[in-house]
């Protein structure tokens, strides 16, 4: 069993997600607190395996909260609030659940979560493309613009230097990883690499057209043009044949 705490100020957004919890299999809420002075004394008895965390509270910060534990705990965010993502994401939280979340968002994070745990507790082997899921957001901060993004909204991510450009909707921002390292955490069913420069969401592609280089160009749905590689092409095709 997965001992879990629920920190939030509010009592019926408290009763939510225990019911919520109620409906996931291995994690059991061994106890609630709504503020960071009970958050501690309840920490300090049942030992979590994970803290869903509220941000706002009476008496302080769920980021509080943390700075005065020995050892971070996993932690899933939950608040009403985006602007906390990239602290939150800078403690190593699991997720950052925004308010309203449902049932299959709380399930995909604590999907994440036990993935995880199996891992540090068990020693079973963790496919880090499960890591993320379509449904996952991630955090991304370009100059004063912040924007908290679902995977499935990206239309593909391009290589530049130890930077890489995201392309989602109208936006293009940049993050400071490179193409390698964002590779492993796409779910390898929905993305794939079609160069040195570019991961592309399969779901984006709308028309394959070959290449005289012996490559494919594929027309996206923003109308943007992306190349398979020659040495790419094969691997994709072989994927998506019947």
């Amino acid at each position: 069993m997965i001992k879990a705490i629920i920190v939030e100020d509010s009592r019926l957004a408290r009763l939510e997600l225990k019911s919520q919890l109620e409906e996931i299999s291995d994690i059991y809420c061994v106890a609630e607190a709504e503020s960071v002075e009970q958050a501690l004394e309840v920490y300090e008895v049942h030992k979590p395996d994970i803290v869903f965390l509220d941000i706002n509270l009476p008496d302080g910060s769920g980021f509080d909260f943390l700075a005065q534990l020995a050892q971070a705990p996993h932690v899933i965010f939950t608040t009403a609030f985006d602007e906390f993502a990239l602290k939150a994401f800078d403690q190593d939280a699991i997720d950052y659940l925004l308010k309203p979340y449902t049932q299959k968002r709380l399930g995909q994070a604590c999907d994440k979560f036990k993935l995880i745990n199996a891992n540090e507790h068990n020693k079973v082997p963790v496919d880090p493309n499960s890591l993320m899921t379509l449904g996952s957001q991630f955090f991304v901060k370009d100059g004063k613009s912040c924007w908290l993004i679902k995977l499935d909204q990206v239309e593909r991510f391009e290589a530049m230097g130890n930077y890489t450009r995201v392309y989602f909707e109208d936006k293009k921002p940049m993050i400071y990883r490179t193409l390698a390292q964002i590779e492993p955490r796409l779910p390898s069913d929905s993305f794939f690499r079609i160069s040195r420069q570019n991961i592309v969401q399969l779901n984006k592609i709308v028309n394959i057209t070959p290449c005289s280089s012996g490559g494919l160009e594929l027309m996206l749905k923003s109308g943007a043009i992306a190349e398979v590689s020659r040495r790419q092409a094969s691997v994709f095709k072989s994927m998506l044949a019947l």
